[in-house]
């Protein structure tokens, strides 16, 4: 089984406290990313009432979580998580690191695509997806949110530009 990726980066409403506690939104419903596709209100459902335990990880790597999500909602605006980096383990002591010198913000999501249908531009509304894990990344796809941002200012900007230049070219090397 192929999972797909979805990056959204951590916004405003996304805090992150004690350096370990994470809480915000990993899915914004309505908004476009990136590649084009937007998730469309209660596609996450059906898979959360399955109550399996969605996965935090570093990276998407299944061989590397670092914490665990402790609450993961749909309501009104999106995909809430709120969890614990483990600091117990190396990786989580690292991403709680990164984090605080803001030299990460993104958080991903690891999905497979149940219901879509293609929208007028091309991108794909997804109404249905089997959620598997929440990554924190590097580069989000989804730049409305970020951790612990204060205000955008140019530099950032052209970091998301850079960023978007990365993931275009990853998701063409994968089509070879």
């Amino acid at each position: 089984m192929n999972l797909e990726h979805k990056f959204c980066t951590l916004g405003a409403e996304v805090t992150v406290t004690d350096g370990t506690t994470i809480s915000g939104y990993a899915s914004l419903f309505g908004a476009a990313d990136q590649g084009g596709d937007t998730v469309e209100p209660g596609a996450y459902g059906a898979s959360l009432a399955k109550g399996r335990g969605v996965k935090m990880l570093w990276q998407h790597d299944p061989a590397q979580p670092i914490g665990v999500w402790d609450e993961v909602r749909e309501d009104d605006k999106g995909l809430w998580v709120k969890g614990r980096l483990l600091t117990d383990v190396a990786k989580g002591r690292e991403a709680a690191s990164l984090i605080a010198a803001k030299a990460i913000d993104g958080l991903s999501i690891g999905y497979r695509t149940v219901r879509a249908r293609k929208d007028d531009k091309g991108g794909r509304l997804l109404s249905e997806l089997e959620l598997w894990e929440v990554s924190l990344v590097t580069f989000p796809m989804l730049p409305d949110a970020r951790v612990g941002a204060k205000g955008d200012d140019p530099a950032e900007a052209a970091l998301r530009e850079m960023a978007a230049a990365f993931e275009d070219a990853r998701r063409l090397m994968a089509q070879d």
